[in-house]
């Protein structure tokens, strides 16, 4: 991947090449922006020119500061943070496809021995428009399925807490935050989370931040739009019910 986005560097020389930043962004753009000697910008949430460079503004250190960041020349590359931009409308415009040749690099020091897929019909979070997460205050792993439920008739996905991963409650790939993935839903609903600054750093950015916790001083209120202080196993079930009945 590294050898063809070299490859359509040189021939179209542009000033800037971006890519998302997920796994695969993270581990690729490096490695081109160093093959070409280039400056590269990470994980930005905002990105514009700027004195004949780019200018971006990152979070760091868990989400406690903005930092803002740039390069005084061109050409650079950036890699921006999932839904850090809307989708913009669609146009009529169109693009041509060009074939690319270029030279195919050796083997090289590790080799992919097993690929495995979600599960089909399983909606990411990063992808989701909806994600409703589970914490700690959940008690114990089969009481995800009130989560579920309420995702299920958001039409959203179903995301947790470090704390509800570390626990084996859920998988992984459901992880929120700093160490897990950077969500910027429409509606982010947070239920028996209590706002650790490592969640709020991959969630931050959601445009409507509903939470829902037992604990009136719990950190998740400062930054959520809409608060409900009250037991979750009688509150989650009432909103479900609720949305059930206005949907119908």
């Amino acid at each position: 991947y590294a050898a063809a986005m070299c490859a359509a560097f040189e021939a179209i020389k542009p000033d800037l090449v971006m890519m998302i930043s997920t796994s695969m962004g993270k581990d690729l753009a490096p490695r081109v922006a160093a093959r070409l000697g280039i400056p590269l910008l990470s994980d930005c949430i905002t990105l514009s020119e700027a004195d004949g460079g780019f200018e971006a503004t990152k979070s760091m250190y868990g989400g406690k500061v903005f930092a803002t960041v740039g390069t005084s020349r061109t050409p650079a590359m950036a890699t921006l943070r999932p839904s850090a931009y809307p989708v913009p409308e669609a146009t009529d415009a169109t693009a041509t496809a060009e074939p690319l040749t270029f030279d195919t690099p050796g083997e090289g020091g590790a080799k992919v021995v097993e690929v495995l897929k979600q599960e089909e019909g399983v909606l990411d979070v990063q992808e989701a428009d909806i994600v409703v997460s589970g914490g700690r205050g959940l008690k114990e792993p089969k009481n995800f399925e009130l989560i579920e439920g309420l995702a299920k008739v958001l039409g959203g996905a179903v995301g947790a807490s470090r704390a509800a991963v570390d626990a084996g409650w859920m998988d992984h790939s459901h992880q929120v935050g700093q160490t897990g993935k950077a969500v910027a839903p429409k509606l982010y609903v947070a239920v028996g989370i209590s706002g650790a600054i490592q969640h709020l750093a991959g969630m931050r950015t959601s445009k409507c931040i509903v939470a829902v916790n037992k604990d009136p001083d719990a950190p998740i209120f400062n930054m959520a739009d809409y608060g409900i202080v009250g037991d979750l196993f009688k509150v989650v079930p009432l909103l479900t019910e609720a949305i059930q009945k206005a949907k119908a």
